[in-house]
């Protein structure tokens, strides 16, 4: 019970932590670009997701970790990364950010069903192993960033605005 509580309190604790760093480094650096140079970064950050095939792992991870959950996560997440780098290679063009769209949408149902899995198999914080730091210290990190690209995908596109005000009047 104490091991399942540190594992919750760790994953609010990075939430509120990578919150903040958000808040105040992040989002304020994407805000003023362009959507595709505003993409780029949340891309790359996901382009990392090839860390999840370590719940593929014996060894790093416990033998008694349920496979409904480790074969989901990790090739959710294998997926997702290939979706942001394809979106990477094809920005700033439409089908970039249709492939941009398509990764987050699959990202975050990728974490979604992470979470569902590990509650409907019963997973316990101790069977991840090594793998504990993915969903305390990434995951959260991982959902903020796809809160940012929603909300960046859902903006008006900024070249055409950012071409207009350098224009004198």
């Amino acid at each position: 019970m104490v091991a399942q509580l540190s594992f919750f309190v760790s994953i609010a604790f990075s939430g509120i932590a990578w919150g903040m760093v958000t808040a105040r480094y992040i989002w304020p650096a994407l805000r003023p670009r362009a959507r595709a140079e505003a993409l780029r970064p949340l891309l790359i950050l996901h382009s990392f997701r090839f860390v999840g095939l370590a719940f593929l792992v014996p060894g790093v991870v416990s033998p008694d970790l349920p496979s409904a959950f480790g074969h989901s996560a990790a090739y959710g997440d294998i997926m997702a990364a290939t979706l942001a780098l394809l979106s990477l290679v094809m920005l700033p063009s439409g089908a970039g950010v249709l492939i941009a769209w398509i990764f987050n949408l699959w990202g975050s149902a990728d974490i979604l069903n992470a979470f569902y899995q590990a509650n409907a198999t019963g997973l316990s914080a101790g069977r991840l192993g090594a793998a504990y730091f993915i969903p305390t210290l990434f995951v959260p990190l991982l959902l903020i960033s796809h809160g940012l690209a929603f909300r960046i995908l859902l903006q008006p596109h900024k070249a055409s605005v950012m071409r207009e005000s350098r224009q004198p009047a």
